[in-house]
């Protein structure tokens, strides 16, 4: 097959010249990245006692919730036969890491987030319950599960088994994002995949990625509500982000040198891929837009005496820029590695449809489903109560501050 098709060049095999992974397949990771990096901000303050970040806490977990409940949508729509994931659970496979995505998942998703969510919003949930009407009364009756008990010695409990589900979700946090880097990192016959720092780098890339999506959502939450943004928290988010974006980025760095000075016969054609067919996605998008100006300006908030405008400013600024350049990563690794043939002689391209079932409009409609689902667990549990359940049991009011949305 030379040069005979559109956007196809070199040498392609026939089953080489359709890509078999498209933007669902690049929405996957990016999503499953957030879960994670918003558990992992949510740990700093609930296992290490970072106070200021605590008005984020709360936020940060239904944050994770929400886009962890999208997040096997992109690989349901992907599957020929949706129906048939069910088999991974009915005839598990140990030697498989994409079918054991499946146990991780409901492991992170039962036994970690959602129990740690309701051991957070007990009080509210029981103050609710004896307080609201209708169907909210029913509602939260029900998400009592018959324990209407907030004697302190009950919320020290609460306090002891939350912290230890926290401490056993940062491994599953680790797990349930690691595995995508794993799984494209052990594919010997990409190098453009093939380097074991892969699971590494998704695992920084996730942490940044998700301090960056809760530090614009507790943005938007506080304008939207009123309520003024603390700013000791959003300065120790942005250290964390600076600090997380730099090992991040030196991973990157290291793996570049790595392919550098390994020099292998691949270097060409990667290099010739990055020069031409990724160069707006990696170039621009990825390293100048996603990487080097968030950093910039990140460390302009670490390195000057900004007035509390200016850091609000940068900070959003460079969490929007940041969420586009790990987005430009996962398209770089999923896309970029499928447009060059296995010969290292052809090379092609990806063409996104729009209403199809891959296309471009299932994508965003994804992408704005945890958003929406987000909007629904905040009104149901509001993220910023004055009642600490489980830190000091004995100055918890009956009723939490903050009316019902």
């Amino acid at each position: 097959m030379h040069n005979l098709l559109p956007g196809v060049e070199g040498f392609m095999y026939p089953n080489e010249m359709e890509l078999q992974w498209s933007v669902l397949i690049v929405l996957y990771p990016f999503i499953t990245g957030l879960v994670a990096g918003a558990f992992i901000l949510a740990s700093l303050e609930r296992v290490f006692n970072l106070e200021a970040i605590r008005p984020t806490y709360r936020l940060a977990l239904l944050t994770a919730l929400a886009f962890l409940i999208v997040a096997p949508l992109p690989l349901q729509l992907h599957l020929g036969h949706p129906e048939r994931s069910i088999e991974m659970f009915l005839t598990p496979h140990k030697t498989s890491a994409m079918a054991m995505f499946g146990f991780v998942y409901l492991w992170y998703l039962l036994a970690v987030l959602v129990i740690e969510i309701w051991l957070e919003y007990r009080p509210y949930i029981v103050a609710r319950a004896q307080s609201a009407a209708g169907w909210s009364r029913w509602f939260y009756r029900a998400a009592t599960l018959g324990s209407y008990n907030l004697s302190p010695r009950a919320l020290r409990i609460d306090d002891r088994i939350g912290r230890l589900i926290t401490v056993v979700g940062i491994p599953s946090a680790f797990l349930l994002h690691g595995y995508v880097g794993f799984i494209f990192g052990s594919i010997k016959a990409n190098p453009w995949w093939s380097t074991p720092l892969m699971p590494i780098v998704f695992l920084f890339s996730a942490i940044v990625s998700g301090i960056a999506a809760v530090l614009l959502i507790y943005f938007v939450y506080c304008l939207a509500r009123g309520i003024p943004l603390d700013m000791p928290c959003l300065d120790a988010m942005g250290k964390f982000l600076f600090y997380a974006f730099l090992v991040d980025f030196g991973l990157e760095m290291l793996d570049l040198v790595h392919r550098n000075y390994e020099a292998d016969e691949s270097l060409k054609t990667l290099s010739f891929m990055v020069e031409t067919r990724l160069f707006g996605s990696q170039i621009v998008l990825q390293i100048i837009v996603g990487t080097l100006a968030p950093l910039l300006l990140l460390g302009l908030t670490q390195l000057l005496s900004l007035t509390e405008a200016a850091r609000k400013g940068l900070y959003a600024t460079a969490g929007a820029l940041t969420l586009i350049g790990i987005f430009a990563m996962r398209w770089n690794v999923v896309i970029g590695g499928q447009l060059f043939s296995k010969s290292f002689l052809g090379y092609t391209t990806y063409k996104m449809e729009f209403a199809t079932r891959e296309g471009l409009l299932p994508a965003l409609v994804l992408i704005v489903l945890p958003f929406l689902i987000l909007w629904a667990l905040v009104r149901i549990f509001p993220p910023m109560l004055e009642y600490d359940p489980g830190r000091k049991p004995e100055a918890n009011p009956a009723l939490p501050a903050e009316p019902e949305a």
